[in-house]
């Protein structure tokens, strides 16, 4: 690989990186993100990495290396939160997290001396809140969303308790995670370092990450701290308190964070602002329905993250609070705010539909953009058995039209031969 020049290494590195179904679109900006986060010789051995989850063993071969050296740079990676690892039936395996949510985020989660953070938070903005193509790929570029808003149950009546699924609670996810890290929110913490200070002064020690994700940032690298279920209880009570939007992963099952957000400074909530009424995440199942007791204090628009209230004068030229059900989230953040209790979250006319997982996130986001390919294959090399298995698993339980898309980007004699078994079958 010596061969390989300083600009092609990282250049290299933006093509792997742009393989996941959500990439970051080519910029100065990026290649010089890219430079603080990797040195050469790191963008050039990941630049060949697989996407799919792999071995040391697997590393060592790609590298042309033993593998007792690849697997102390790999640890190294992991020191750095550019990789994480997780084990599978006692096999340790590594995955280069996305962009997001993912190394970029990971590389502020805590202060570190290794980088210069507000260098690095420096071309963050630009390349995120100045800049608008990563942005527009991350949010809008598929129907199925990245992130998904939860409720805030505290201010849920017992009508609404009632139907609220256990998915829907940012309290069952912590109830049922493996592994919860805590760690300093990434997009205040850039903000800071880039001049534009949070404009609520929301806490920063409120970003949850569970699972393998959570047990990684925390052993390598201390880029999270391992905390019980009592005190991710408290980061939400913290949260709810100042009025902070939870958004996890868009799955239902084991998402891998929740981050605790501010309408000033998270990149999602930005986008809503900047690019409404164009939804950068999925939906709570709950709307805001504002009763005749509202009068007109106008609490509920200041506190609203995505600006979606306004306070227009009725018939009788009193301002009433009036929501945009096509911007709304429906956190809650405005019923809590509410000194009349003049508002109450009622459920939507039109449910959110959730992916169950992360392969069927991926599944359904890589048939959206046309990427399926890349989730099959790694540099034309044909797929494990069991990476296989789940992507394909995920397929033959999608909707006709979406196995129709899939079957066009991935031209399989085996997929569409599956396809017709399972038609014929009435599966």
């Amino acid at each position: 690989m010596g061969h390989i020049t300083s600009k092609d290494a990282y250049k290299n590195l933006e093509e792997r990186i742009n393989w996941f179904t959500q990439g970051a679109p080519p910029s100065d900006s990026l290649y010089n993100i890219l430079q603080v986060l990797y040195t050469e010789t790191e963008a050039k051995w990941v630049s060949l990495l697989p996407v799919r989850p792999f071995t040391a063993k697997k590393a060592a071969k790609i590298w042309n290396i033993s593998e007792g050296k690849a697997e102390a740079f790999l640890e190294h990676l992991c020191e750095k939160a550019l990789l994480v690892d997780s084990y599978y039936n006692g096999v340790r395996q590594f995955v280069m997290p996305p962009p997001m949510a993912g190394f970029i985020e990971f590389a502020l989660m805590r202060t570190r001396g290794d980088i210069d953070q507000k260098y690095l938070s420096e071309l963050y903005y630009q390349y995120m809140n100045e800049e608008e193509d990563f942005v527009k790929d991350l949010f809008f570029a598929t129907e199925t969303h990245l992130g998904r808003v939860y409720v805030q149950e505290p201010i849920l009546t017992n009508d609404n308790t009632i139907h609220i699924l256990d998915y829907e609670r940012a309290s069952h996810i912590i109830e049922e995670a493996t592994h919860i890290g805590l760690g300093t929110c990434y997009c205040r913490h850039k903000m800071l370092h880039a001049g534009h200070p949070c404009e609520i002064n929301a806490p920063l020690d409120v970003c949850l990450t569970f699972g393998d994700v959570a047990r990684s940032l925390a052993e390598h690298g201390q880029h999270a701290r391992l905390i019980d279920k009592k005190e991710a209880m408290d980061v939400l009570e913290r949260s709810y308190a100042a009025n902070l939007v939870q958004i996890g992963e868009n799955v239902r099952e084991d998402p891998a964070f929740i981050c605790n957000c501010c309408g000033c400074c998270c990149e999602a909530l930005q986008a809503a602002r900047k690019f409404s009424p164009m939804q950068p995440v999925a939906t709570t199942n709950y709307i805001p329905k504002i009763s005749k007791e509202c009068v007109g204090c106008g609490k509920c628009e200041k506190v609203c993250p995505v600006l979606a209230i306004s306070m227009p004068n009725n018939k009788e030229g009193k301002a009433v609070a009036q929501v945009d059900n096509e911007v709304c989230l429906g956190c809650g953040v405005c019923v809590r705010s509410c000194p009349k209790k003049a508002i109450e979250l009622v459920r939507r006319e039109v449910q959110v539909i959730t992916p169950v997982n992360s392969t069927h996130r991926f599944v359904l986001q890589a048939i959206e953009k046309g990427t399926l390919q890349n989730l099959i294959f790694d540099n034309q090399a044909f797929a494990n058995h069991r990476a296989m298995a789940a992507v394909l698993g995920v397929i033959l339980k999608l909707p006709p039209l979406k196995q129709m898309m899939a079957s066009k980007q991935f031209k399989s004699i085996y997929l569409d031969k599956l396809l017709s078994n399972k038609s014929a079958k009435g599966l």
